[in-house]
């Protein structure tokens, strides 16, 4: 997808789904590319290997709780706080 400047200010919601759904879209300015609007990827949650890590390097010890494996994803966080 390629737009103009002023469409992309029209069209911005669509520009927008369009780059989450992997299209390449670039914007233009006086008739040459200026930017490219890409989707970032999706990225959260805990890294328990780096938390490990990280606490053995502090001399920290681990906690000897037992985490939840859907602990780090955005349904366990709603689930608790009682928003589903």
């Amino acid at each position: 997808m390629e737009l103009t400047l002023p469409e992309a200010k029209a069209r911005l919601s669509e520009i927008i789904a369009a780059a989450e759904s992997g299209e390449r879209v670039v914007i233009t300015k006086h008739g040459e590319p200026a930017v490219e609007i890409i989707s970032l990827p999706r990225t959260g949650g805990i890294d328990f290997d780096k938390l490990s890590v990280a606490c053995w390097r502090l001399g920290i010890e681990e906690s000897q709780e037992q985490w939840p494996a859907d602990f780090d994803s955005l349904a366990f966080s709603r689930r608790v706080l009682g928003i589903e």
